[in-house]
């Protein structure tokens, strides 16, 4: 990879940088001062009278020994410690920390047993709080598509608050990563294949785990925007799989996210699993040292991924266990976790001279400045309060978890309004393998205890039905499986309804880490059950579970309405049936696009126009950019999703379409409900820059609106671009904007016209 640093200095040498710099966007910036750089004198004192093998057990982080099955299971198979090795291992000083515990009382055993150390250095808690604790919010790809940061950081509030309550200090979340390829299993954990949405996405959820008042915060927990960088660029969509994308589109592209939440102020980040352009990420000095340390001063922890050190052997990068913990350390990888290397061969590397003491002790700095900045060294049982009222499930909390579930779910489809459903007087047949799996509404990394057994959609409906009697529940055919006499049984149930409910999709275990897919549609086996009942000539209703974006051409035709229902959590079937019956109104739009076919991924809206675009995408037009059996366009293109209200779109003004390059342009519009039912409005705002340097993409997301309009009202929605707004990788990996004519849209979602018109950015 090509080396270019580029530090404040230099922007600040260059014609009119100095108004730039000031306008840059989280992501484009490159070196912001962190917060709290300045390490505590007791910490250099204690350093000095540390032991090399204690030096590396502060870098050392293991899989606790004590864990609930579900936390261990997530994990792969390892030699993990017995529970009285690893005490024995804290009070040698031998362990900095252990995670995915939710046992207070071990937390509690092992701080003590740390307080019986030499030196007493307080213990460091951390867990996969990837979208709730015991309370389980939408997988955050599915809360991504509310469009509402602010929902996002109520949440990551919420788990932290949960999380914090039984010792827990660090969480590894969020997760940052763009990711355009629909196959890769891990696009559940982030939000979705847009830049914009993903800096807003990652400061908030940031903001949420570590609260507004301090680390030291007892109800704080450190955050860790991960995988830094470009594990969602895996080539085919296959996890862990090698990555070589270029320079400028990792600055451009996978970097923003990262760097909005260190703004944000996170001050871990753990290092990625795969390789850029032929060296692996927790071997990757350039990433490491020269990019996140070097340009965005960044001072807080770099983790590796579970054993990443260690593969550094399987990449074909390090010799041996003792050449990857070298080249791990030397890249900057602070802590080792869970492959035991630092603490078997820091103590030789040092003394062989073949690492330098001051990089252990760098290393060693930065891990006990996060203990004290986490008020560990001032009470290392802050969060360890076994006899303090629960913290877990509050009903506020459950409330929390539920209208986060309907503000997720995406209405893609809805003819003849046979949405929504009424809750009286009407027969309903529920059909499909995830009708009544509430084990599945959790999503994947949900961990920790929490009796989430009637989160299924079938008791939310009859929860919230006038007569349960009407609802008729079967399952026709499994995930994979058809079932003896299954469609016979969904038809007869179909046959003898007023409406049909098909609950069909991805089960949890098809989404996550490693559960990548060759082919991103329904599985046949539904297909073929949902084509039995659709023969019968009742309204379907689709509901789908999911973890991705999903190739929908073969059924969306066959449904009346199409809902993305996602992994909900806790109040999954509640939440689900607020939109269904109409209690509330559809409001989440797709944070990724919807393809055609699974041969089109990786997708995403704002690709490049090509030299050949296609002028008529509805036309097969012989050499231009398209396949010859589909268009090169979304079936339910980024942003998109309905409401129950209907939207009209008018009254365009962008001004002189002048925009200056110290000024601002305001664009207007004007958004109306026509229909006969109160919605809310992701009103967005798109540009294209005709003519540059680098080849740009055919839209931008800019900015969003979510607006609220009863029936007959109108609203206008404004938004403000400046020049910085207009910033890319330029030839010399700068951000650069030049003078000249953009394309403007306000529109309901990418690769829809909407309003449309131009303005010219002045020199």
């Amino acid at each position: 990879m090509t080396q270019h640093r580029i530090t404040r200095r230099q922007l600040l040498t260059a014609a009119g940088a100095a108004t730039l710099l000031s306008q840059l966007p989280m992501g484009l910036a490159l070196g912001r001062a962190r917060d709290g750089a300045k390490t505590p004198a007791f910490i250099d004192d204690l350093i000095g009278r540390m032991s090399l093998v204690e030096k590396a057990g502060q870098l050392t982080l293991m899989a606790s020994a004590s864990q609930n099955g579900a936390a261990a299971a997530a994990n792969p198979i390892s030699n993990t410690s017995a529970v009285s090795a690893q005490v024995a291992a804290v009070k040698a000083g031998q362990l900095t920390g252990v995670f995915n515990s939710s046992n207070v009382l071990w937390h509690e055993r092992l701080q003590k047993a740390a307080m019986q150390s030499r030196l007493k250095i307080p213990m460091l808690f951390a867990a996969d709080v990837i979208h709730g604790f015991t309370t389980v919010f939408p997988v955050p790809l599915g809360e991504a598509a509310s469009f509402e940061p602010e929902l996002a950081r109520r949440t990551a509030r919420a788990a932290a608050m949960e999380a914090a309550a039984v010792g827990i200090d660090w969480t590894f979340a969020p997760m940052v990563d763009i990711a355009r390829d629909a196959r890769w299993g891990r696009g559940v954990e982030g939000s979705g294949e847009d830049v914009l949405l993903g800096r807003r996405m990652a400061a908030a959820r940031v903001h949420g785990f570590q609260g507004e008042r301090g680390l030291a915060d007892p109800e704080a927990v450190v955050a860790c925007p991960k995988h830094f960088c470009a594990y969602g660029a895996a080539e085919g969509g296959l996890d862990y799989n090698t990555t070589d994308v270029s320079e400028r589109v990792l600055r451009q592209t996978y970097f923003p996210p990262f760097q909005a939440g260190f703004d944000a102020g996170a001050m871990t980040t753990m290092a990625s699993f795969n390789e850029i352009s032929g060296i692996p990420a927790t071997a990757n000095h350039w990433l490491l040292d020269d990019v996140l340390r070097g340009e965005w001063d960044f001072t807080g922890v770099v983790v590796s991924d579970y054993t990443g050190d260690e593969e550094l052997i399987a990449h074909g990068f390090a010799r041996d266990g003792r050449d990857a913990a070298r080249l791990a350390i030397l890249a900057g990888v602070d802590m080792s976790m869970q492959s035991a290397l630092y603490l078997k061969h820091l103590p030789s590397l040092v003394e062989s001279g073949e690492v330098r003491m001051a990089v252990v002790d760098r290393s060693v700095r930065r891990v006990l400045q996060l203990k004290a900045q986490l008020g560990l060294f001032d009470d290392p049982f802050r969060r360890i309060k076994p006899s303090a009222p629960s913290r877990q499930r509050l009903p506020e909390t459950l409330e929390l978890a539920r209208e986060a579930a309907r503000k997720s779910v995406v209405l893609l489809k809805n003819e003849d309004d046979v949405l929504p459903l009424r809750t009286s007087g009407q027969r309903i047949a529920l059909i499909g393998p995830l009708a009544q799996d509430w084990d599945s509404t959790k999503g994947p990394w949900t961990l920790f205890e929490g009796d989430d057994t009637g989160s299924d959609l079938a008791t939310g409906m009859k929860q919230t039905l006038a007569d349960p009697s009407l609802l008729q529940v079967v399952a026709g055919c499994g995930y994979q499986k058809p079932l003896a006499g299954g469609v016979q049984e969904a038809v007869a149930a179909a046959r003898a309804a007023d409406v049909v409910v098909m609950a069909i999709g991805e089960s949890r275990d098809d989404s996550g880490e490693a559960r990548s897919r060759t082919s991103i549609t329904v599985p046949q086996v539904q297909q073929d059950l949902l084509d039995a009942v659709a023969a019968t000539g009742k309204p379907v209703v689709v509901v789908l579970g999911n973890g991705r974006a999903l190739a929908l051409g073969k059924l969306a035709p066959k449904a009346q309405a199409v809902l993305v229902g996602w992994y909900l959590g806790s109040r999954s079937g509640l939440g689900l049936c607020d939109v269904l019956f109409g209690a509330h109104g559809p409001s989440a739009r797709l944070p990724v696009s919807f393809p055609r076919e699974s041969g089109q991924v990786p997708y995403y809206y704002d690709h490049k126009t090509t030299g050949r675009p296609d002028p008529e995408p509805e036309k097969l037009s012989p050499f231009k950019t398209r396949y010859m059996t589909a268009p090169n366009s979304a079936l339910f293109p980024f942003g998109h999703g309905l409401t129950y209200g209907r939207m009209e779109y008018g009254g365009l003004d962008i001004g002189d379409g002048r925009l200056p390059a110290d000024g601002a342009l305001t664009v207007r519009a004007t958004i109306s409900n026509r229909g006969s039912r109160a919605a809310e409005e992701v009103v967005q705002l798109y540009v294209h820059d005709r003519v540059a340097s680098i080849t740009r993409p055919v839209q931008e997301l800019k900015d969003f609106r979510k607006i609220r309009l009863e029936p007959g009202a109108s609203a206008q929605v404004e938004f403000t671009l400046r020049r910085a707004d207009l910033l890319f990788i330029g030839q010399d990996l700068k951000p650069t904007v030049e003078p000249g004519l953009f394309d403007v849209w306000v529109a309901p979602s990418a690769e829809v016209d909407g309003l449309h018109g131009t303005f010219e950015l002045l020199g």
